[in-house]
């Protein structure tokens, strides 16, 4: 887009596409760039982070395709072993490097690691139970200490690390994420606001709220939607069918004078390469008419 690049997020193109046919889509569709994840070991792939970062070099140099960011996982921060968090770190640490000797980075995904309740008997769908409702002192000291690094190596290279708001995490909501990125105080690290997530969570703030207590270490947004389903619950729809505005979303970022990218998902089932045309449609609309002239 004129200022902001639209980022398509890999969860559009992981059903049996190679990385070359999906970054020649992406480019064809009008995306800017994609948001890859950190590996594909758990779609059963065995290659080294250098073969990945290689193949998705050569599948963007073939492309019109500008951006290659990187999501989930980053580093899991949250297990009381400090040798297996060094692990982590050491493995996270190890992998941005690579990718800053190969890309213009700019920002990242970023997630600290699964925090469930200790309560077993409790379903991973009650999110206000999980993540930073179930999260102590330590889980926020763990989770700085290794952001602090990351932030370093993200310096390194000009890249910023964005925290997403996601169900499950210790940075879950507004207010944890603020809290943990306050505690880190690194100028390489802020939040990805994901505001169909937040929807999730009963009594949940406002988007407008939310984007209020981000300020300034908004770094990124991800764009999906949904409706909610009579008894509980919520339904994932495509970006211009559910109850999220985002022509309001864009408004808001226009106050603040938002300047990251943004990425759109696809969270649903179904032909989600033809979501990934349709959700692209619906936001080349509303963010030409918010932006016009700005």
């Amino acid at each position: 887009m004129d200022k902001h690049p639209v980022i398509m997020h890999i969860n559009y193109c992981e059903q049996g596409q190679s990385i070359d046919d999906l970054c020649r889509k992406a480019c064809k569709w009008g995306y800017d760039g994609v948001e890859f994840r950190r590996s594909r070991f758990y779609q059963g792939f065995t290659e080294t982070p250098e073969e990945y970062l290689d193949s998705i070099a050569r599948a963007m140099e073939a492309s019109c395709l500008k951006f290659a960011l990187f999501g989930y996982p980053t580093a899991n921060l949250m297990n009381p072993d400090a040798d297996q968090r060094k692990k982590e770190l050491d493995e996270a640490v190890e992998f941005f490097d690579l990718a800053g000797k190969r890309f213009k980075l700019t920002v990242i995904n970023a997630f600290s690691g699964n925090l469930l309740n200790a309560d077993k008997s409790l379903d991973y769908s009650e999110y206000d139970k999980h993540g930073s409702a179930a999260a102590t002192e330590d889980h926020y000291q763990w989770a700085g200490e290794g952001f602090k690094a990351l932030g370093e190596i993200a310096l390194q290279y000009g890249f910023k690390f964005a925290f997403e708001t996601h169900m499950c995490y210790l940075h879950d909501l507004p207010s944890s994420v603020s809290k943990l990125v306050n505690m880190i105080d690194h100028p390489a690290v802020g939040v990805n606001l994901d505001y169909a997530n937040i929807a999730c969570f009963k009594d949940a703030p406002t988007l407008k709220d939310s984007i209020k207590m981000l300020g300034d270490k908004l770094f990124y947004v991800h764009l999906k939607n949904a409706v909610s389903i009579p008894g509980g619950g919520r339904l994932a729809t495509g970006l211009s069918d559910g109850e999220i505005n985002h022509r309001e979303f864009m408004r808001l970022l226009i106050e603040t004078n938002f300047e990251g990218p943004m990425c759109l998902e696809a969270p649903r089932d179904g032909d989600r390469e033809w979501y990934a045309q349709e959700d692209i449609n619906y936001f080349k609309s509303v963010y030409a008419d918010a932006f016009h002239g700005r």
